[in-house]
This record gives structure tokens, C-alpha cells and sequence, in this order.
């Protein structure tokens, strides 16, 4: 029919080289044009965009994964996504790769070194174009397969030093010892430290809080409950009416996570605890709704949005092969003080 589109004689759907024809340039200069790349001058990229929405081009995930080696995918793994934090992280890093032409592959590990193992596995055999992990602890067959891939690869939320790893994150010891110094400065001297989950970055928190004790001489092992069940307000409820039964001389808790925190805070308002005045509390992260409860939660703010974006314009750097000029990226984290400390 006069006016139809150019197709593919053996799909019916429009090709690059079609898109190519249209727009009177090389399918290169086309692919590279419709991936964004910069070295494609601005008035090329506008012509080759629009003969592809003229022509309703729609690109082939798998013909760009045989031609080059490597898909359009770039696989996240996460936690949990119950928990806002890795929520945030994960919008934060897709609104970043998207318009770069990347989609994301997300991967929940529920914090077990199989599953990572599993889904790195399956996924390492779509070919991504990169990778954004959480955090360092993994199994030596995780550390394996990431490495034999080949793939470009950013750690998320921690810090480390080692060399020729790329990472964007906080120091989370740093970020239990300022809490627990806060609560030191204001006075409390029987600091209990409750926490859920026991993942390596709860872990990191909990060597913070007990450096800081140890340096003021006040660390009390017997002062910290570590529930290896799931973070919750359920949760945070429970820990603090245990620890009121153990240890009624405590007069702070810091709390590894806000729900457990904000769970605490409902349980001081039932047994009539008065927070802070008997009981100081804080918590981290600094999540939905700390601000709200009463008394409002003193918290550390971590940027995860900030570590989600960061990451990936990091790891699109390593992929388009452009130099990253600070390869460990610490944005820090912001000690958010309020009523309830």
C-alpha cells in the first residue's frame, strides 16, 4: 500500500537499517543516534528520532545483544523491596539509566547468599550491560561469577577500600557511632542497641555504637538485642518491652532501622514510658513517617536516592568506557535531631 512503512520481509517490522534509510544515514550512526551517544551530532540524533517515530521502529532487545555482546539490561540486586530504602535506591538508579537507553532487571536476594547465587546466574546469561549490587557480602561463587562476567559492576550502600572496585555509599559504623555519641552528648549513660535482620550493614552499625561505648568506657554487651527476624514496627514493639523487662535502668535505645524505632515509640506510649525524658530513643534511616510519630524520631538520613542515581551514572561511565574520576564515591548521611532523643 502507497505510503507503508519499509519492513522487514521476514518479521514485518520495521528495521534500523529501514529507520537508517529513512533518515539518509548508516545503521551505525542510527543505533548510536537512537542510544544517546554523545559523539552523534545533535541535529543527526533529532533526524534519526524522528524517522523512527514516523516509522513506529521499535528496537530489538536481542538483535542489539548479538551485535554487540551485550544487552540493554543492566541487572540491580536488592534486598528487600518491603523496605523504602531499597525503593528509593531502585527509582533513584532506573530514572538514571532509563533515558540512557538501559532497562533494569531487578533481582530480590532477601538478604540469602543461594538466591543471589541463583539469580546471578540466570541473569549473567542474558549478557546485561552492567551491574549494581548492594553491598560486599556475598558468597565466593557469587564473587566468582561476577567476575568471570566481565561485566561492569558498582556496589552499592557500603565503603571499602580495596582497589579497582567502584563504589558509591556511606560509612555505616560511622553513622552507629555519631547516633550513639548524640545520645552519649545529651547525657544517657545505659545505651541499649536493638536491632532486626543482622544483615552486614546492621552489623556495621552495631561495631559503631559498641566503638563509641568502649572509648567512654560504658559498653555493656548485655545492653543489645539482636533479633535476626524481619525489621518491623511489630518487631520494634517487642524488643522494647523485653528490654524495659530486663534492663529498666536503660535510658536510651538506638534502634538499627525507623520501624523498629517508631514500633518502640507506641510500646513507651502503652507501658507509659516517657520518651524522652525517661528513655531516649533514635533510630536510622530516617524513613516515611519519623518525622509524624510522637514524639518525632531522631534518626540518620541516608541518601539512598542519591546512592541509587550515583551508582548508575557511575556504572554507565564504565560501560560507555568513559573515566570515573572518584571510583569510591561516599556521600555521606545527615544525623537528624528531634524530640524523641
Amino acid at each position: 500500500m502507497t505510503g507503508a512503512p519499509p519492513r522487514s520481509r521476514a518479521t514485518g517490522r520495521v528495521t534500523l537499517a529501514d529507520v537508517a534509510r529513512a533518515a539518509g544515514v548508516s545503521p551505525i550512526t542510527a543505533s548510536r543516534a537512537l542510544r544517546g551517544a554523545r559523539a552523534v551530532a545533535p541535529e543527526l540524533v533529532a533526524k534519526v528520532r524522528e524517522a523512527a517515530d514516523r516509522l513506529g521502529y521499535q528496537p530489538d532487545p536481542a538483535a542489539r545483544a548479538l551485535a554487540t555482546s551485550r544487552s540493554a539490561n543492566v541487572v540491580v540486586l536488592v534486598p528487600l523491596l518491603s523496605n523504602a530504602l531499597f525503593v528509593d535506591l531502585l527509582e533513584a538508579a532506573q530514572a538514571a539509566l532509563f533515558p540512557a537507553g538501559y532497562q533494569t532487571l531487578i533481582g530480590i536476594t532477601h538478604y540469602d547468599r543461594e538466591e543471589e547465587e541463583r539469580l546471578l546466574d540466570s541473569f549473567m546469561a542474558h549478557r546485561p550491560a552492567g551491574l549494581l549490587v548492594t553491598g560486599f557480602d556475598r558468597s565466593e561463587m557469587a564473587r566468582r561469577l561476577i567476575e568471570r562476567s566481565g561485566v561492569p559492576v558498582v556496589y552499592m550502600m557500603e565503603m571499602t577500600t580495596a582497589p579497582d572496585v567502584y563504589c558509591v555509599g556511606f560509612s555505616q559504623e560511622q553513622g552507629g557511632q555519631a547516633v550513639t555519641q548524640h545520645l552519649l552528648d545529651r547525657g544517657r549513660r545505659r545505651i541499649a542497641f536493638c536491632a532486626a535482620q543482622l544483615d552486614p550493614r546492621t552489623l556495621q552499625r552495631a561495631e559503631g555504637y559498641r566503638r563509641c561505648l568502649r572509648q567512654a568506657g560504658l559498653y555493656d554487651p548485655a545492653l543489645e538485642l539482636l533479633n535476626p527476624g524481619r525489621s518491623s514496627m511489630v518487631l520494634g514493639d517487642q524488643l522494647f518491652r523485653e528490654l524495659r523487662a530486663r534492663h529498666p535502668d536503660v535510658d536510651a535505645v538506638f534502634f538499627n532501622n525507623d520501624d523498629l524505632a517508631q514500633g518502640a515509640l507506641l510500646a513507651a506510649w502503652r507501658l507509659g514510658v516517657e520518651i524522652p525524658r525517661q528513655v531516649a530513643v533514635a533510630g536510622f534511616n530516617d524513613l516515611t513517617g519519623s518525622d509524624l510519630v510522637v514524639p518525632p524520631l531522631t534518626s540518620v538520613r541516608t541518601p539512598r536516592a542519591a546512592i541509587g542515581r550515583e551508582a548508575a551514572l557511575m556504572l554507565l561511565a564504565l560501560i560507555e568506557g568513559r573515566p570515573v574520576p572518584r571510583p569510591r564515591l561516599d556521600l555521606g548521611y545527615e544525623l537528624v535531631v528531634r524530640g524523641s532523643s
